[in-house]
């Protein structure tokens, strides 16, 4: 398989039901007809491109740990840099710009309410600004699976 369509399948063939086994990255190998090695380093090639950041379980809100959305009103020549830092916090799952006064929004998960609350003061003193604390009060399910097409327009 070349290099486009596995990565293109490993993005859309893999967003949900991700094999639980002790070798999850051999089974999609063998289910896609590639290599181990070669499905590894298409994965490792999506994230140095940062086409993902990451691939991991998503768990309901609050089941494992704690989480909450957040936000930022940074000035727009911040905002690229503050970002990058967030993004690289193991505790962020994703970040995105917002048209808004709060433009930077942010999921933060931890282990625990002290643990979350301290990553919240470091972005604070990082940014120097302060943030936004969104708990969850209703939970919606949002499915983030979408397809994605690695074609380009002409």
């Amino acid at each position: 398989m070349e290099t486009t369509g596995l990565r293109q399948r490993l993005l859309n063939d893999f967003q949900r039901n991700f094999p639980l086994t002790p070798r999850p990255y051999a089974d999609l190998a063998e289910r896609l007809g590639v290599t181990e090695d070669e499905m590894l380093d298409a994965l490792r090639q999506l994230t140095e491109e940062r086409i993902i950041s990451r691939v991991g379980a998503i768990f309901p809100p609050n089941t494992v740990g704690v989480s909450l959305l957040a936000a930022l009103a940074l000035p727009q020549e911040q905002l690229g840099a503050v970002a990058d830092w967030i993004t690289a916090l193991p505790e962020v799952n994703h970040n995105y710009e917002r048209e808004h006064r709060f433009n930077l929004w942010f999921v933060v998960t931890a282990s625990d309410a002290v643990h979350l609350e301290r990553v919240l003061e470091r972005i604070e003193a990082h940014a120097g600004y302060s943030v936004l604390r969104l708990p969850l009060l209703e939970e919606f399910h949002i499915d983030l699976g979408f397809p994605l097409d690695f074609a380009r327009p002409a």
